[in-house]
């Protein structure tokens, strides 16, 4: 854990989550969240995270973990900040979530489980994560997070004027995530394994794998062309559909975050 923060004191690794009113921040041992209630006040909590060591040297598998570790901090905060409200808690996304679960079955239905179904499915699935970004206030939230991280690792001060998009953005592991999806998929259908009940959860899991691996590579070798050919689709993602200018009372929730995810962490502010 680090030390009150000085010149020569390394940056925490944070890392955070949009809330549909307000922003979830990881450190390293703890998390910490901020939310705007309906009353016009700023409630906030924090509390320490799930740790699973001895994988953290195992290709693939550190991936899934670290991501799990992270799913499981939801219902924690859940538990300590009720008014906290998720992404997928709207009944106009869960709709649409239902929708295209049916529309995604349909299409390798009728097409016969075959490249273009499965290219198509793996883009409807999509679509519910897209329909929640553009309710409310959650594209503006993820701005939020992304600001209010940047501006801590920078120095900044000031998070407005931090960019919206950040390298180290969940965006970054879609496309190479529907890949291996997809890729695997394709494999298990040549090997005439794709209706045993292990094999979509195997190909889901070596998917999320994969997509933390590179992830990771791309961030080590952030400077090389491969990284940023790589990063592209993340970014695309995150400027046109995923990120939204927040606003002061907006940017004030992810002060607040960052401020307890500091304070929760032992670093001064």
């Amino acid at each position: 854990m680090s030390g009150p923060s000085g010149a020569d004191t390394p940056k925490l690794r944070l890392g955070g989550m949009a809330l549909a009113n307000g922003l979830l921040v990881h450190g390293p041992s703890h998390w910490a969240a901020a939310v705007r209630r309906r009353d016009g006040t700023i409630a906030v909590a924090s509390g320490r995270k799930a740790h699973v060591g001895g994988v953290q040297h195992v290709p693939g598998v550190r991936g899934v973990v670290r991501l799990a570790e992270a799913m499981a901090v939801i219902p924690l905060v859940k538990r300590a900040l009720p008014e906290a409200r998720l992404p997928f808690q709207n009944p106009a996304v869960l709709g649409v979530a239902a929708g295209a679960a049916v529309v995604g079955a349909r299409l390798r239905r009728r097409r016969g489980g075959d490249l273009g179904s499965e290219l198509a499915s793996s883009i409807v699935s999509l679509v519910p994560a897209l329909a929640a970004l553009r309710t409310g206030e959650l594209a503006a939230y993820h701005g939020v997070e992304h600001k209010a991280i940047a501006a801590y690792e920078q120095d900044a001060g000031d998070a407005s004027g931090a960019a919206k998009e950040h390298d180290r953005c969940g965006s970054h592991l879609i496309a190479p995530m529907l890949a291996a999806n997809l890729a695997g998929t394709m494999l298990l259908r040549a090997l005439d394994a794709s209706t045993e009940p292990w094999a979509a959860s195997a190909v889901a899991l070596a998917s999320v794998g994969l997509s933390v691996e590179v992830f990771s590579w791309s961030e080590r070798h952030a400077g090389s062309a491969a990284a940023r050919v790589l990063r592209a689709p993340g970014h695309e993602l995150q400027r046109v559909l995923g990120t939204r200018e927040p606003d002061e009372r907006q940017l004030e929730v992810g002060r607040a975050a960052l401020a307890e995810i500091l304070r929760a962490e032992g670093v001064a502010a």
